[in-house]
C-alpha cells in the first residue's frame, strides 16, 4: 500500500513493511530505485510511521538526491577505471589495468575490481567480468543453498543448482526440484541471496505463490517483505550489463 507525506513543496511517496521482529522503533529506507519504505512493528499504527517519516523527512530528500545523482551515472556501463559494480552489495570501483607481460585476470582486491588484459577493449572486459560472476555466483550460491537447506525440515536431499541468467526474475524452482539462480544475483546483499534461496526452497514443499506458500515462507523468514522490498530496489542497478 502506498502512502504520502507532504513536506514543503515536495510528496513523499513511501510504503509500509511490517516486520515483526521489530518492537518499537521505525526504521526508514531510501532504497536504490527511489522508493521510500517504512519498516515498522507489526501493532504500529499508520498516524505513529507517518510522525516517524515527518521528522527525518529532511534526511529523506537529502538521500532522494543522492539516488537521483548515483542514477545518473550508473547506466550504461562502459566497463572503464573507475566505474563502480557491485558485489555481494557493495560498491567496488573498477580498476583496469593493461599489461602485455601479467595474465590476463579479475581480481578483487584493495578495494577494487581489478581487470587484467593485454589491451583496452570494453567488450572483452564485460566478457571477463562477467565469467567471474558467474564463477563467484557458482561458488557461493552452492555455500549458501546446502547451508540453509541443512536447515529446512522438509529437505532431505540438497537440491541441484544451476545459474540461469535471467532478465526479470532472481530464482525458479523446476518441476524436478531443481534449483535456478540468476548469477548476477551475487551483485546483491548477502540478506537478499539468501532470501531467494529460502524463497525458493519453500517452493520445494509449495509449488505456487498460494497463502500456505507464505505462511510457510513467513515461518522461515521473517520479515522477508523488507528484504524483497530493498532486492526489488536494486533491480535495475544489479540487472544491467
Amino acid at each position: 500500500m502506498e502512502c504520502v507525506l507532504h513536506y514543503g513543496d515536495e510528496t513523499l511517496r513511501y510504503t509500509v513493511a511490517r516486520n515483526p521482529n521489530l518492537s518499537t522503533k521505525v526504521r526508514i529506507h531510501v532504497h536504490p530505485n527511489g522508493l521510500i519504505e517504512a519498516e515498522a512493528p507489526s501493532d504500529a499504527p499508520p498516524a505513529e510511521i507517518k510522525i516517524a517519516l515527518r521528522k527525518r523527512a529532511r534526511w529523506i530528500t537529502a538521500q532522494l538526491r543522492e539516488v537521483a545523482e548515483a542514477r545518473a551515472h550508473a547506466l550504461p556501463r562502459e566497463f572503464v577505471s573507475g566505474e563502480t559494480h557491485f558485489y555481494l552489495g557493495k560498491r567496488y570501483p573498477l580498476k583496469i589495468i593493461q599489461s602485455a607481460v601479467e595474465p590476463s585476470s579479475v581480481l578483487l582486491k584493495g578495494g577494487q575490481i581489478r581487470v587484467t588484459l593485454p589491451y583496452r577493449d570494453p567488450a572483452a572486459i564485460k566478457r571477463r567480468l562477467n565469467q567471474w560472476y558467474r564463477t563467484k555466483a557458482a561458488d557461493y550460491f552452492a555455500k549458501r543453498l546446502g547451508e540453509i537447506a541443512s536447515s529446512v525440515a522438509w529437505v532431505r536431499d540438497e537440491p541441484d543448482l544451476k545459474l540461469l541468467p535471467m532478465r526479470k526474475q532472481w530464482g525458479s524452482c523446476s518441476p524436478s526440484g531443481a534449483i535456478h539462480l540468476n548469477p548476477w544475483l551475487v551483485r546483491a546483499p548477502r540478506e537478499c541471496i539468501d532470501y531467494v534461496i529460502v524463497h525458493e526452497l519453500c517452493h520445494l514443499k509449495e509449488h505456487n505463490h498460494s497463502k500456505r506458500f507464505y505462511s510457510l515462507l513467513d515461518r522461515q523468514l521473517p520479515g522477508w517483505r523488507h528484504t524483497k522490498t530493498r532486492l526489488d530496489g536494486m533491480a535495475e542497478l544489479l540487472l544491467s550489463e
